[in-house]
């Protein structure tokens, strides 16, 4: 689906076009297209990569889509693949954004993704004189719109953390805890995918050999690794707090467990006592003097209780009970 066709000049908006006229305005050299598409189908590549001239194995990575965060070049253009991550109802749902960025123009194609980029525009048009820097600065924008909306997300995931933290150390609750300390590490390691392949590929467009598009605007890129930076240092952070955090549930649940098995060793105890005794008087052999005695039987259970009664005192002194 196309959502926007429009021709730049000077950073100032020149008209909306229509496809056909895409490869005109690329040929002029003051002029830049940028064109926005969303789940584009093989058909509108292929007349893309008709217009701008795309190179054919940037244009099959697009189409074949799901591919990881990175920045590939093909002589003075550059093909960047960026993952967008949304928060739905708890579920993390992933998205692609595949950008293709040239001297004279820039195409975005969203898959799989509900956030849309007109606010990017708005913004560039709004600033004509970074807008007049290109191409570059398209992309810059784009890839940072991608960027600040991670953040969010790792806000929302620092949030979840923290109630489960709460959680901890309420009884009985140790396996929710740690099902949703799971699932919160599976989160955090999409986002991590995302982020860290990422971060590495924009390296690259501000230091060392930087491709010729870039070479103007790379202070804006390194504030974009910046960002991903800061975001990937959380993450690892909040990797670090969920190890922790598990470890302590299984301690606590370790600790919920001895301390059962010390009541059950307790009560065992106190009814070993009974057994034995039950058991010997229970023998029935006729030589034995209690057997005769009026009050051996009250004088019986008087013993077994007393015992009892100073063990269970014993038990519940040390803890046990």
């Amino acid at each position: 689906m196309l959502i926007n066709c429009v021709a730049y000049q000077d950073g100032r908006k020149l008209a909306d076009i229509p496809v056909e006229q895409i490869s005109d305005y690329v040929e002029r050299p003051e002029c830049f297209v940028w064109v926005a598409l969303r789940d584009a189908e093989p058909d509108e590549l292929s007349v893309m990569q008709s217009e701008f001239g795309l190179h054919e194995l940037a244009v099959e990575d697009a189409r074949s889509g799901h591919q990881r965060p990175k920045i590939e070049e093909y002589g003075d253009s550059l093909f960047v693949v960026v993952q967008t991550v949304e928060l739905v109802d708890g579920k993390l749902t992933l998205g692609e954004i595949d950008i293709f960025a040239g001297r004279n123009y820039v195409l975005s194609v969203r898959n799989r993704s509900s956030q849309g980029f007109l606010g990017v525009r708005a913004r560039a048009e709004r600033e004509p004189n970074l807008l007049s820097q290109g191409p570059a600065f398209v992309l810059y924008a784009l890839i940072d719109a991608v960027v600040d909306r991670y953040f969010p997300v790792v806000d929302a995931f620092e949030s979840e953390l923290e109630l489960i933290e709460e959680r901890i150390f309420i009884p009985g609750s140790q396996r929710a805890n740690i099902e949703r300390l799971y699932e919160l590490k599976r989160k955090i390691m999409i986002l991590r995918h995302a982020v860290a392949p990422l971060m590495e590929a924009v390296g690259k467009l501000y230091g060392g050999r930087v491709p010729t598009l870039c070479r103007d605007t790379q202070e804006y890129f390194r504030d974009v690794h910046d960002h991903l930076y800061r975001i990937n240092s959380t993450i690892d952070t909040i990797r670090d707090m969920i190890s922790t955090a598990i470890q302590v549930n299984l301690s606590m649940v370790a600790i919920d467990e001895s301390e059962v098995n010390k009541r059950l060793a307790a009560w065992a105890a106190i009814f070993a006592v009974v057994s034995a005794f039950a058991g010997i008087w229970g023998m029935n052999f006729k030589a034995m003097p209690e057997l005769e005695w009026a009050y051996g039987y009250p004088a019986a259970l008087g013993v077994m209780l007393a015992v009892c009664t100073y063990l269970y005192y014993l038990f519940k002194k040390s803890g046990w009970l």
